[in-house]
């Protein structure tokens, strides 16, 4: 399928919107962030068919949606790089079929992922940024990271980015961002990364196995009962 370039023409929300999904309203909200930051709703509980709950605090939400209006807003007008969103029927994570460099990226959305298009693009940009060096101003806390720590550090801000739609802004659930939020929220990003991704990080996994050595049966037996299926992976489809 043909691919989309992500810029689109924005307008600023009305104070009165809501049920807007996450990237209707944070294209709007990103058009206004320069005249002032726009409070967002209280956050609400979300639940999954096996029980499982996210419960996110609202100042915590409030400084990723800050930092995603930006985010959106620069990933809309800046005109030194670009990021391509190309659709495709699989329901595949941010990382598959990517592709980044210093002035463009390619990352592949699922048509039935709308409402997290934003989520991959974010994923997208943060790498141009760490391929210019300039991601302190993004994602502070991976400054000087790479490979693995890297790659940890922009999932951990992709999987904060669908809490806050999933919990702010009621967007609609989906498998694999559902599955990363969760993964994060519960302490499980490092495993989910590993087990989702067996043919990469290796000599981090190498220590994080050595250091516990339950923790890959210990995340199969989580996300089994959180998800009733196997992880990505270990799954076959």
């Amino acid at each position: 399928m043909s691919p989309t370039v992500s810029r689109l023409k924005i307008q600023c929300p009305p104070r009165t919107a809501t049920r807007l999904t996450i990237l209707a309203w944070l294209l709007a909200a990103g058009a206004c962030y320069s005249a002032s930051v726009t409070p967002i709703p209280d956050p609400r509980p979300i639940v999954i068919h096996s029980g499982a709950r996210i419960r996110a605090e609202r100042e915590e939400m409030q400084a990723v949606n800050d930092w995603l209006t930006r985010a959106q807003q620069v990933i809309q007008e800046d005109p030194s790089f670009l990021v391509v969103s190309s659709s495709t029927l699989n329901e595949v994570f941010p990382w598959e079929n990517f592709y980044a460099d210093r002035d463009s990226a390619n990352v592949s959305v699922p048509l039935g992922a709308s409402d997290g298009q934003l989520v991959y693009q974010v994923y997208a940009f943060f790498h141009i940024m760490a391929e210019r060096g300039d991601l302190a101003e993004w994602v502070p806390e991976a400054e000087d990271a790479v490979g693995f720590e890297l790659e940890r550090a922009i999932l951990s801000r992709a999987a904060d980015a669908w809490v806050l739609g999933r919990t702010v802004f009621d967007t609609q659930p989906f498998g694999p961002l559902d599955e990363l939020a969760w993964a994060k929220t519960d302490g499980y990003l490092d495993a989910f990364i590993f087990t989702a991704r067996p043919n990469e990080f290796a000599a981090s996994r190498a220590e994080w196995a050595r250091s516990d050595p339950d923790a890959a049966e210990n995340y199969r037996d989580w996300f089994l009962e959180t998800f009733n299926r196997e992880p990505p992976g270990i799954r076959t489809n």
